[in-house]
């Protein structure tokens, strides 16, 4: 989780109110929040991932101040329309396809306000950004822009311009290798024949996204005007990723006026609605909240009520009728639920299939293989094109963004993508899970089956199928089953380095190397030798 520091003087000038430390400190944690430290200067909190709107004075007072009652309910923003234009080329459709932006004007920034927004660019690069692959934002002195502005992609020695903390010009291929920024984070166009840029109607380069901004456009100490563009692969979370900056500095008194980017007016500040059955929260609470009540206790959480819950545009974890039931939970709060004993008497006994896996854990992680936990929701790209196949699989009716919009039919996806996110670190590496995997049927009620099932991926310079099946054999050996392989055709394997495990005449499991084409799709470098067994049916099998 990331961990902020807040000014506590600037955090008590923004909530409207002083608290003693001992107060602070309870209220704080009854939040949701992680409370690292209070002293006279200084508050030092961890936030939740789910949270990124409180990554900053501005979000985490105001989330206090309604919480301690002080400035409860849905803050408005008023958006005020603007002139200005931002066209966006199709040229960018398969580098960075997305942006929106923002103008804010009559700032004052102090040097509490500047430290602020900074570390919150920080945190939001770092976190919700995926160290800017995924979301990259820019901040500049709108007085220096002549709109309208123009996003597209270019080829990396057709344009050059002065970046930040230079003073010479430089293309955009030589930014990527001279420039601290560049090197930094040329990770996130890797592979990319062209690189987006933001020019003005001048053909000054306003931004390079997601690396580095023109010094034409630099913020200075007199600058009280600010344009905000940010990027990025996913529309919500650049949308987000906006709405956070916007409302921040519209705490410190910002006016905000609204562009047209493409068509799209950008920031849209209007909150959003869901129906909630009070009846459904008061089951899962065991209460017997009226309305009133209701309403007075999600406004505590900084929300609003207008027949539906109003949810603020830079809250874009409440997702289900069940996360606003975790708000009423934290606003009634969790000391203040009483416990009951149950009328029916019940002797606890351990689930024998957990009994199962916990052995197959202990088993594999006695070999020095570590166990993940990854999600069960992934999306196409990752199930079936990286790994060479066409499977179908179960989709998301709702999915809010194109990362997560199907459930998983199979582990390996999920393992691969965890060697991917750890491909700098040390080697051998010896992974495996346990998770649920879907599948649809027409016979079940929902039309959906499910079933767990464990991968173990093994991946070193001198990984191949001998050590993944000492594995499989030491795992059946202490099981007392006995199986054999067939050869097989599998494209995400090697041909004619996989096998079908079979047990007792049922084909249970995939062995064998991962191709080099599917690691080449997973951008990584190493050998990848995997397993996967379908625990569901084994445990049936032998039970």
């Amino acid at each position: 989780m990331p961990t902020i520091t807040l000014d506590k003087k600037d955090v008590f000038e923004l909530i409207g109110k002083k608290l003693p430390d001992d107060e602070l400190k309870d209220r704080i944690s009854m939040l949701g929040t992680d409370l690292d430290s209070v002293d006279d200067k200084e508050i030092i909190v961890e936030v939740f991932p789910n949270r990124p709107d409180l990554l900053s004075e501005e979000g985490f007072s105001r989330a206090l101040s309604s919480f301690i009652g002080v400035k409860t309910g849905l803050r408005k923003y008023d958006v005020k329309k603007s002139n200005f234009k931002v066209k966006v080329e199709k040229s960018v459709e398969n580098v960075r396809p997305f942006i929106r932006c923002a103008v804010l004007k009559n700032i004052n920034l102090s040097d509490e306000a500047i430290k602020s927004l900074m570390q919150l660019q920080e945190k939001l690069h770092l976190t919700h950004g995926r160290k800017r692959k995924k979301v990259a934002i820019g901040v500049h002195d709108f007085n220096a822009i002549k709109f309208p502005l123009v996003y597209k992609a270019v080829k990396p020695d057709s344009i050059s311009f002065v970046p930040l903390d230079m003073t010479t010009e430089m293309n955009l291929a030589q930014i990527l290798s001279k420039h601290p920024k560049g090197r930094d984070y040329a990770f996130c166009l890797e592979g990319l024949e062209k690189y987006p840029i933001i020019i003005d109607a001048k053909n000054d380069v306003v931004s390079f996204p997601p690396i580095i901004n023109g010094i034409v456009t630099q913020v200075k100490e007199n600058t009280k005007n600010l344009f905000i563009d940010v990027t990025g692969l996913d529309i919500n979370a650049v949308t987000q990723a906006l709405n956070i900056l916007v409302a921040s500095l519209a705490d410190r008194g910002a006016e905000v006026y609204s562009l047209d980017v493409d068509g799209v007016v950008s920031p849209d500040l209007k909150p959003r609605k869901m129906k909630v059955n009070l009846d459904y929260v008061n089951k899962l609470l065991g209460l017997n909240l009226n309305k009133e009540k209701f309403v007075e206790l999600i406004e505590k959480m900084g929300l609003g009520f207008d027949k539906d819950v109003l949810i603020p545009a830079y809250r874009d974890d409440i997702i289900h009728p069940v996360d606003i039931v975790e708000a009423v939970a934290i606003a009634y709060g969790f000391e203040n639920f009483e416990p009951e004993i149950p009328n029916l008497a019940t002797i606890a006994e351990e689930n024998s299939f957990e009994k199962f896996k916990s052995k197959i854990a202990e088993i594999l992680v006695g070999l020095g293989i570590i166990e993940t936990n990854t999600y069960n929701i992934t999306n196409k790209e990752n199930l079936n094109k990286k790994m060479n196949l066409d499977l179908g699989c179960v989709e998301l009716s709702n999915a809010l963004t194109k990362d997560y919009d199907v459930l998983r039919s199979w582990m390996i996806p999920s393992l691969m993508d965890v060697l991917r996110a750890n491909k700098n670190r040390e080697f051998p590496q010896k992974i495996f899970e346990m998770g649920i995997c879907f599948k649809e049927n027409k016979e079940k009620e929902t039309g959906v089956e499910e079933f767990t099932r464990l991968a173990v991926l093994i991946s070193h310079t001198k990984a191949n199928f001998t050590e993944i099946k000492q594995v499989l054999d030491y795992l059946f050996n202490l099981l007392g089953l006995e199986y054999k392989t067939e050869d097989i055709k599998h494209t995400s394997f090697i041909k004619g380095r996989v096998g079908r495990v079979i047990v007792n005449g049922k084909k249970l499991a995939y062995i064998g190397e991962i191709s080099p084409e599917v690691i080449t799709n997973w951008e990584l470098e190493m050998p990848v030798a995997a397993l996967e067994l379908n625990l569901t049916e084994l445990f049936e099998l032998i039970k």
